[in-house]
């Protein structure tokens, strides 16, 4: 082993030992590249200076999990899954009288806002509770505010209309300077919370979970845990949502679940149709 190795895995375990977060079953090629980026942006100049100052330097933990975490997201990111969503989904859940959603890994909240967005056009915002949870607090302190760059608004205009949107993007958002505000009607349903993948246990029952390129920097040990925690949280019937590039084909937990669109990666638990919601 040599001493780049060596000195990842010390990092790993200083976080795992001193602050409790278990990074040993990322991806290893992932989880290298981030942690040589925190040791350039924070000027350590080597993994061990690092490990070091993550052991001892007082406030500097928030900063390192900011740097390991991947908040990357943008409203209707991929808008093909956000019309499956609209027209394959919805509509089965409309079937409940009360909807619990968790978005896991929610990063900025763009998704988040996507999501309310779609309920409040189907009639199912009032009756939906939307659990938006990351291991990452200041993102989910972006994703709170609800505040983003302006030169975004357009590409996110053209997203919402590929998505199937009916109304005007802008009737979403107040625009100030080079920011925008989304419109607080959207966060009423809406509860943001710390919550880590890797040691954190199921917490609520879903009809619909939504994780999109989160899994791609998990082992596949560690991705294999995510979609058993995945699948203990969804009722019968309920959905999976996961990121283009992932798919559950190779975990055990699949036998659980049917494709209710295998490209777009959306599952279904237990079966399909409105027979399935049966519990």
């Amino acid at each position: 082993m040599d001493l780049e190795d060596i000195e990842i895995q010390l990092f790993v375990q200083a976080m795992r030992l001193r602050h409790g977060y278990d990074f040993s079953d990322y991806a290893p090629a992932s989880l290298k590249r981030r942690v040589h980026q925190l040791v350039r942006t924070h000027d350590s100049g080597t993994v061990s200076r690092l490990v070091e100052r993550l052991l001892h330097e007082e406030g500097f933990l928030p900063r390192v999990i900011e740097g390991l975490s991947v908040p990357v997201s943008e409203m209707f990111r991929d808008p093909p899954v956000f019309r499956a969503l609209r027209d394959k989904v919805l509509p089965v859940l409309a079937s409940y009288p009360e909807i619990n959603i968790w978005q896991a890994g929610c990063a900025y909240g763009q998704e988040v806002y996507s999501l309310a967005i779609l309920l409040e056009e189907a009639g199912l915002y009032d009756r939906t509770r939307i659990y938006a949870t990351d291991f990452n607090d200041a993102a989910l302190a972006v994703a709170t505010d609800g505040i983003y760059p302006t030169r975004e608004a357009r590409d996110w205009s053209r997203h919402y209309i590929e998505a199937g949107g009916s109304q005007s993007f802008s009737d979403y958002y107040s625009a100030r300077y080079d920011f925008i505000k989304l419109d607080q009607r959207l966060r009423r349903n809406v509860t943001f919370f710390n919550h880590n993948l890797v040691t954190d246990e199921v917490f609520c029952e879903a009809h619909l979970i939504l994780c999109r390129n989160v899994l791609i920097y998990f082992s596949n040990g560690l991705q294999d845990r995510t979609l058993g925690l995945f699948r203990d949280s969804l009722v019968r019937g309920g959905f999976l949502c996961l990121g283009t590039r992932e798919n559950i084909d190779f975990s055990p937990s699949a036998a659980s679940f049917t494709h209710v669109d295998g490209a777009l990666r959306i599952y279904q638990m237990g079966g399909s149709g409105t027979k399935a919601l049966q519990r």
